[in-house]
């Protein structure tokens, strides 16, 4: 309202994204701060008058009406400006800072006998939804102020809600981009087939991983996890998989490179207890050998063809070290292991092996144990799945895993999950091997 009490909104439809109906489908909850009884049992008999169902609360000074707006949920709050511990804009301003930061912040109308001119141009430039003059204002028209304050405030809260929405949204998809790099591999016979599969929540976490060949032909290939789960981690994720990618571009020798990464680590961290577990793999240039470097995380699988089939090995030879970030002593050792003619190594993140078996094969109800617990997929679980999904083929083989393990838990895994498979085929004349990278849609999956 204009400073005479005009109100040039009432029938001002633009203004109003949403139809309203004669009458407020629901009781509004009004909080009215009033130090005057007389005219606080005027603004209720005006409600009253206008047929508003309200449920009024009542504050005569804004200390106590901020006590009140930290226990119960307003849709509009009526400010008097000439209270006994604040007057004029003063009293707007630490209404507006403390609505502000409210879940669910109620609109606020001024309600004040001060008509001078350009006072409602201020009210609203601090902060108010609406400005209204005591005695000039009927209850048919108080009633229009509060339902469509109250409405503009929701819309302007959906659009902020939007607005943030639209922000994480292109915030997760730089971070995909960074945790789900384009290797970079030169070699056509080098598959290269990656996935990510978000936790229960849907949103990345600190899973990373990476494939870089260097200039001597050899092949880099790294996968990680941050310890937890959110954007924080999903941030330390993508800088230390770009910190990997640095130090092998810049062609720093694979056993100084998880010390260095430490180093990164360290203050790049929330906290000393956050920690990263980490598998590299370094294959030579000639592709009959490869050294694992582990640091506290699990085991690489092999995967070697027979006359039954592929078989799916876990590397129990490779020397563990202790994570990154873990205040312990001890290096990380690179292990040697032969390779054969051909070959496809597998790195994963410890959400796949964690997960629980809610069913079995035939998808019968899997019985849990003495103490009621769920059996965990682990290892052995994971490579017979690998194995199984390869034998029908590579295309699409790391979705088909993902999505298998995912079945057999019954719903979105607790944590995020990566999955890399590289390998090399002996046949030359195989082609270009095949290279996927796949962000995996639980939601999507859910809807199939």
């Amino acid at each position: 309202m204009d400073p005479a009490g005009a109100t040039p909104r009432d029938g001002a439809a633009d203004d109003v994204p949403i139809s309203l109906p004669p009458e407020p489908p629901e009781v509004l909850t009004v909080l009215l701060v009033e130090d005057d009884d007389a005219d606080a049992l005027l603004v209720t008999d005006l409600l009253s008058r206008a047929g508003v169902r309200a449920d009024m609360h009542r504050a005569r000074r804004v200390t106590e009406a901020l006590a009140i707006l930290d226990d119960v949920r307003v849709d509009c709050l009526l400010l008097d400006l000439g209270l006994p511990d604040a007057v004029g804009l003063g009293a707007l301003e630490r209404v507006v800072a403390h609505v502000d930061g409210l879940p669910d912040p109620p609109a606020v109308v001024v309600l004040t006998g001060d008509a001078a001119a350009g006072a409602g141009a201020k009210a609203v430039a601090v902060g108010a939804d609406d400005y209204l003059v005591k005695g000039e204002v009927d209850g048919d028209r108080l009633a229009r102020a509060l339902r469509y304050a109250t409405l503009r405030r929701r819309s302007a809260v959906q659009q902020l809600a939007l607005y943030r929405s639209e922000v994480r949204a292109a915030e997760t998809m730089r971070l995909e981009r960074a945790l789900l790099p384009e290797a970079v591999v030169r070699d056509e016979r080098i598959s290269l087939m990656v996935g990510y599969l978000p936790g229960g929540n849907g949103l990345l976490g600190g899973d990373f991983f990476d494939a870089v060949e260097r200039p001597d032909g050899s092949l880099m290939i790294v996968v990680g996890d941050v310890a937890g789960h959110g954007p924080d981690e999903a941030a330390l994720g993508a800088a230390m998989r770009t910190a990997w990618r640095t130090l092998v571009l810049s062609g720093t020798h694979p056993g100084d490179i998880l010390p260095l990464m430490e180093r990164v680590l360290l203050p790049e961290r929330q906290g000393p207890e956050v920690f990263v577990t980490l598998c590299q793999v370094v294959v030579t240039a000639d592709r009959a050998a490869m050294d694992v470097y582990l640091a506290g995380h699990p085991l690489p699988l092999l995967v070697t063809r027979t006359d039954h089939g592929p078989r799916c090995t876990e590397l129990t030879d490779a020397g563990r070290g202790r994570a990154l970030g873990i205040p312990a002593s001890g290096s990380w050792e690179a292990s040697r292991v032969a390779l054969p003619g051909s070959w496809t190594v597998v790195l994963f993140t410890d959400g796949l092996v964690e997960a629980k078996v809610t069913v079995d094969d035939d998808g019968s109800p899997t019985v849990p144990d003495a103490r009621g617990r769920m059996p965990r997929l682990g290892v052995d679980g994971l490579r017979a799945v690998v194995a199984a999904e390869l034998a029908r083929g590579s295309h699409d083989v790391v979705p088909r895993v993902l999505r298998r393990v995912r079945t057999l838990h019954g719903g979105p895994l607790a944590d995020d999950a990566a999955l890399l498979l590289a390998g090399w085929d002996a046949d030359g004349d195989a082609g270009p091997a095949e290279r996927t990278s796949t962000l995996a849609d639980s939601t999507e999956w859910d809807r199939a």
